[in-house]
């Protein structure tokens, strides 16, 4: 179920509030796309400027336009582990199949603390749990024996790695199993993260090229690595180019060349300079886009 190219959407915003009919929108080209799976309200969703209504309308939004055709994974994750709690239980109300709860950011929890959070949520809600590790932003690194004691539970299902360091999928299949379900969350090294057993890539590039995301992450399950790698290097400089300034800035002003939503973005974050929108469009043109 929870396998390819999941795609961490974007929050699409008009004039300062959330464009849903945008939303919408990005969700049915996703879909006929190809894209396997889709996440709302994660870090590519601008979740931190997001009100807790915006998430939960966001969350309610997609599994009502995605209508069971693919998987929802929705963005559950707060540094306050009784927030958390609570879109969880929201994200089961409204028919999520897993929610992605990243590590609590700015506390800086100990490896223990790590353990009780996600036990906690894990506990509240019978809705399965991707463990969301991303210690560039959250700053804490859920350590792989850290990760077995939490994936013991039997709501944790799978974890989305955002670490880059692709030896975490051997370590995880050693110490958890290989039914875990390992997701990568950094689309430059999804090839190698792949290679070495993970399953699939929570991906920002998607937002942009779901076809062609798709293709290569069925080309991995398949085993058809030449198909892989000559698709992996088509789409390296657009990965490379959304990320050459904060995103989901470049994704979103790759999108607005597409004609597919608003560049905008809430501050902190600000527009791309001209110099990073200049290689996004050649990046984008050269997957044949535009």
């Amino acid at each position: 179920m929870f396998r390819g190219s999941m795609t961490a959407l974007v929050t699409p915003f008009k004039n300062g509030a959330v464009d849903e009919a945008a939303f919408a929108r990005l969700i049915e080209r996703q879909i006929a796309a190809g894209t396997h799976g889709l996440v709302p309200v994660g870090t590519t969703g601008e979740t931190p400027t997001l009100t807790g209504e915006e998430r939960q309308r966001l969350i309610a939004l997609c599994v009502e336009v995605s209508a069971g055709r693919v998987p929802v994974i929705a963005g559950t994750g707060a540094n306050a582990t009784a927030g958390s709690v609570e879109l969880q239980a929201h994200a089961k109300a409204v028919g999520a199949d897993a929610g992605l709860v990243v590590a609590p950011y700015y506390n800086k929890p100990s490896q223990d603390g790590l353990i009780a959070h996600f036990r906690t949520i894990a506990d509240a809600v019978a809705l399965p749990i991707f463990v969301y590790n991303i210690p560039g932003r959250s700053i804490v690194d859920i350590s792989p024996a850290t990760m077995a004691e939490i994936a013991s539970h039997p709501n944790v299902i799978g974890v989305k790695d955002a670490t880059g360091d692709i030896q975490r999928v051997t370590q995880h299949r050693l110490a958890i199993g290989e039914d875990f379900v390992q997701l990568s969350g950094e689309d430059a090294s999804a090839l190698g993260y792949n290679a070495h057993g993970g399953v699939g890539a929570i991906s920002v590039t998607s937002n942009v090229a779901p076809e062609l995301c798709a293709r290569f992450q069925s080309a991995c399950l398949d085993g058809r690595w030449d198909e892989a790698r000559a698709l992996n290097d088509r789409l390296q400089p657009l990965h490379e180019a959304l990320f050459a300034a904060p995103s989901p800035a470049p994704a979103k002003y790759a999108l607005s060349l597409l004609g597919e939503c608003d560049a905008e973005v809430r501050l902190p974050l600000v527009t791309c300079p001209q110099s990073v929108k200049d290689q996004v469009r050649a990046a984008v043109a050269g997957c044949g886009l535009l």
